[in-house]
């Protein structure tokens, strides 16, 4: 898969974000090698809309916190997804972000792109 591009391989790892977890933008820049590249991996994330298999919505900030919600549709949408998943949301944050946190450093095998 090395002839895919930056934003077709955050594609990938977002993906496999099970159910009722979430990472973060820096995750997966670094999972992807690139770790100072977490805004680009954001603009990805702005593209994924157009992309039922990629769940968005489970891509937050390092602290937990949903900035990425003004890109879905209606006001709430992003939370109201991530409290469908079971994941509690208090001030547009996730609560207790790390026991829902989904490393794919950890989680992901090294040739998994």
């Amino acid at each position: 898969m090395e002839n895919k591009n930056f934003f077709e391989k955050v594609y990938l790892v977002a993906a496999k974000i099970p159910y009722g977890r979430v990472t973060s933008y820096g995750a997966i820049a670094k999972y992807l090698g690139a770790a100072r590249s977490a805004r680009m991996v954001g603009w990805a994330m702005n593209g994924a809309g157009k992309k039922p298999e990629v769940p968005a919505h489970r891509v937050v900030n390092r602290v937990g916190l949903l900035s990425g919600k003004h890109h879905f549709e209606g006001t709430n949408l992003m939370q109201q997804l991530l409290e469908n998943e079971g994941i509690e949301v208090e001030d547009l944050k996730i609560v207790n972000f790390q026991k829902h946190f989904w490393d794919p450093v950890k989680e992901l095998e090294e040739d998994f792109l």
